[in-house]
């Protein structure tokens, strides 16, 4: 079954390269990014994993752990990072699942047969402190993950979990963002002085700071 938007994120137990971890105790009330990759030792997915381990620090200060997955096992893993170090130049910081069986490949839908039929596509998983998903991704073998979009799609969605607004096409943080329907006009006007109607059911507003 897929796992969709607003779904509690399938538990699960697992060896990594750090270790045995249980998924929600793992990440314990922070936000996380669960990304797959179809198969140890291969070159659009080993740039992908230098430039995760490249911003750690970013996610670290938006409070979110990281995570990657391949159905190659752990010792495999551990061997492939040092390819990773050596082309990008940064050394793997975070865990990555062993999943030889495809345990956690098939509780989270991330084998497709069309596209692959034993190996798990490229996908990607933002979940919530409330361990629910708030993002998916799927991305073909061809494509490389753009980490920054995803580090801007964090950045949304914790804006938006403490405030009653939206982010617009190529937001950024600090642009103008969008007062929801939720929000009354006279409600509004409180909560967001100054934002701008462009049409009844689109009011902008100032930013508000995230906490």
């Amino acid at each position: 079954m897929a796992v969709r938007l607003g779904d509690i994120a399938p538990d699960f137990e697992a060896p990594t390269t750090q270790g045995t971890i249980k998924f929600h105790e793992w990440k314990a009330g922070k936000w996380a990014i669960l990304f797959s990759h179809p198969k140890d030792f291969t070159p659009v997915c080993t740039t992908e994993l230098g430039a995760a381990a490249a911003l750690k620090g970013e996610f670290e200060k938006r409070n979110c752990n990281v995570i990657g997955l391949s159905v190659d096992p752990v010792d495999s893993h551990v061997k492939w990072e040092g390819d990773i170090k050596d082309v990008t130049g940064h050394e793997v910081n975070f865990p990555m699942i062993g999943d030889p069986d495809r345990t956690v490949a098939n509780l989270y839908d991330m084998i497709h047969p069309n596209a692959m039929e034993t190996l798990t596509v490229r996908s990607v998983f933002v979940i919530g402190p409330d361990n629910k998903v708030k993002l998916t991704l799927t991305y073909p073998a061809s494509t490389g993950r753009n980490f920054l979009e995803i580090l801007r799609v964090l950045d949304s969605l914790q804006l938006t979990a403490q405030h009653q607004v939206a982010t617009p096409a190529d937001w950024t943080p600090g642009d103008d963002v969008i007062i929801t329907g939720a929000v009354s006009d006279a409600d509004a006007a409180v909560r967001f002085p100054g934002y701008v109607a462009k049409k009844p059911y689109l009011r902008v507003t100032k930013s508000p700071a995230k906490a």
